[in-house]
Order: C-alpha cells, then structure tokens, then sequence
C-alpha cells in the first residue's frame, strides 16, 4: 500500500553526533540533519525552532509558511512537511521532541488545545530580541543538562526544561494571535481522544459513529462536543484527514490513483474520485497535475 514517506525520531536522532542527542530528544542547528526533501514527509516528532537569521520556506500540511530572523515555529508529530526554500544564511537552532515525551508533556499543560489552535491556524510568529534571548538560553540549558550522562535525574530534568520551554512558546503565541476560548475539562477530553483516535484509523474509518462507539458516546454527542470545541463537525475533521493525506499521497506517491484509493480503503477509485472532487472542486488527477 502506498504511504507517505515517515521520518522516525529514531533514525533522525541516530545519525546525529552523540552529545546533542537524546533517547526522547535532538537538539542540532543544521537543517540538514532534520533529513527533509521537497516532497510532502510526515513527521512522528514535535519540532521546535529558533530562526536567527536568514530565510527557509517549507510547507506544513501541504500549506507554505515563511520562518526568517527574529521568528519561531512549532510543528507537532505528525504533520506532514516540507522544505521548500533555504537561504544561504539560514540560521536557526532546533528542539525535535519524540512522539512518548509529547505524550507525556502535552496533559500536563494547561489550555492545552489552545495551543493545539494556536499552532494549527499560525505555527510561526516573530519574536523581539530579549524573546529570542530567553528561548535561546533553554536550548543552552538543555544542551548542557542532556551531556550530564552521570545526573541520575537527567531525563525528569530534561522533560521538565521541554515542558518550560513549551509553555514559553505557548506564552510568546498566546501574546502575539488572538485568544481563542475553549470549554471545560471534559469537552476538552473527549476531543483530545478523537482527534488520537482519528490520527490512527481515519484512512480505514470514515464514519462518525465508528469514532463514538470508539469513545463509548453517541454519534449526536460526539458531534456536538467537536463542534463546540473546534468550530468544526466531527464529520468535517474526518473529512479534513483523509483529504490531506490523499493530497500528500499523490505529491509525495508515484504511486497510480487506484492504489491510493486502496491505501485509504474507498471501495474503488471512482468512489474516491467523487469524494475527493467535492471536497477540493478538482479530481485526484487534476489535482496530481498542478
């Protein structure tokens, strides 16, 4: 089945040099070593960076974005990126963050969709100078603590810098976007399922009662939780996922179209091909051709 190429923490951490490694972390400033081509590749890690100077281009779920000097972005596991264009000045520092860590960081944070939105309409903002300077003594400090082998409590050290430096980001977005409400704790826990359970079966399961079922809830309840919180109907997220992965797939895939509708198990192309033109106004080979 086709799929989108897949940059693993792992064998992006492994062709690193060992004193800016760790097992749940990378820190480099080279962009090369985050091992990215032009073509559309998914991500399983957070990324943090720090741009210092110069320019690079590159494409977050297939939209493009501009990080230069003075500017920060995040990306969060399983994004798909690209990169499209790099200054010969490019400078930037870079925090990549496994999927387990983000796992264990992100329930720990306060208004924790917030920043989900935050990131997901605006992944880069500018920062000031003194900004820039705070963000750049964390990745100092945790450079520092990952090359301590002999600190029994090196890893709850650097988790907890990785949390800091989080909230940091979530600070510098939350002053610079606007605010976004969100509801209480339970919502908030209900979409967070969906959304993981989605990110895992939505190319086999396209249905919204599949997904309540999932939560043990009501399809009418599900729906309805989603939309208060996002803005967006269960049924519009599923929608959302499947487009963007069959978008990346004929981006990133030589792969024929038939084989991609197998790979996101439509019954055949032609269904596909429907589904896929009323939800972008073009057919998959049209779209391929642009």
């Amino acid at each position: 089945m086709p799929k989108i190429p897949h940059i693993d923490f792992s064998t992006l951490r492994n062709s690193l040099e060992e004193q800016v490694k760790d097992n749940d972390f990378a820190l480099f400033n080279d962009l090369n070593s985050l091992q990215l081509s032009d073509k559309p590749e998914r991500m399983d890690s957070a990324i943090l960076i720090v741009c210092v100077d110069g320019s690079w281009k590159l494409g977050i779920n297939l939209k493009e974005y501009l990080l230069e000097g003075g500017s920060v972005l995040v990306t969060l596991p399983e994004q798909i990126l690209q990169s499209l264009e790099v200054s010969e000045d490019f400078s930037a520092l870079f925090i990549v963050v496994s999927r387990p860590i983000m796992d264990t960081i992100f329930p720990q944070m306060k208004d924790m969709l917030s920043f989900f939105f935050f990131l997901k309409d605006q992944p880069n903002i500018t920062v000031t100078n003194e900004e820039m300077h705070v963000l750049v003594e964390y990745y100092s400090m945790l450079f520092r603590k990952a090359a301590h082998a002999d600190n029994f409590y090196k890893k709850e050290i650097c988790q907890g810098i990785i949390l800091s430096l989080f909230y940091e980001f979530y600070n510098l977005y939350r002053h610079k976007t606007p605010h976004v409400d969100v509801t209480e704790n339970r919502k908030e826990e209900v979409f967070e399922q969906f959304l993981r359970v989605l990110a895992e079966t939505f190319r086999k399961e396209r249905s919204v009662n599949y997904y309540a079922n999932k939560l043990f809830l009501t399809s009418k309840h599900l729906s309805r939780v989603v939309k208060e919180i996002s803005g967006k109907t269960a049924g519009e997220w599923i929608d959302d996922f499947v487009i963007l992965e069959a978008k990346a797939l004929l981006r990133s895939s030589e792969k024929s179209i038939q084989e991609i509708s197998e790979a996101l198990h439509f019954a055949n192309q032609s269904f596909f091909g429907k589904y896929f033109k009323h939800h972008t106004g073009m057919s998959p080979k049209e779209y391929r051709r642009q």
